[in-house]
């Protein structure tokens, strides 16, 4: 795999993203998901990681969907996530494809580059009420 190919978690019982045309090339059907790739996922987690081993975060859950791709990170399995980090491929061109939201649904930051979207975690997140 390159760089630049999303990891694919597909379910068993759903049927793949692409399929075999009458000519027997490969056609991508209408149904494709919005994924992380793996430098995006190999950043996400190096925050992750970095948060866990403080004792900050515990949990994580990935969701991957027709219009955006979401990293939850939990401070309990059982708890709501306290954070979701998105990736809406369709606001590229306006505010930016990645974004951090809070548990409330506060977006914390949103950007084009997802390292700078990341960054809010490096300097500790602030809430105000």
């Amino acid at each position: 795999m390159s760089d630049g190919e999303p990891i694919a978690f597909r379910r068993p019982d759903r049927p793949s993203v692409e399929s075999i045309g009458r000519s027997g090339e490969f056609v991508r059907s209408a149904a494709a998901v919005v994924a992380f790739n793996r430098r995006e996922l190999n950043e996400i987690l190096s925050v992750y990681g970095r948060k866990v081993a403080s004792g900050e975060w515990r949990d994580y859950a990935i969701d991957m969907g027709r219009e955006r791709a979401a990293f939850c990170v939990y401070r309990r399995a059982s708890e709501v996530p306290l954070y979701t980090i998105e990736k809406t491929p369709k606001l590229a061109r306006k505010q930016g494809a990645f974004a951090v939201v809070s548990a409330n649904g506060l977006i914390i930051k949103r950007g084009h580059e997802l390292a700078r979207v990341l960054a809010v975690f490096e300097k500790g997140v602030r809430l105000v009420d």
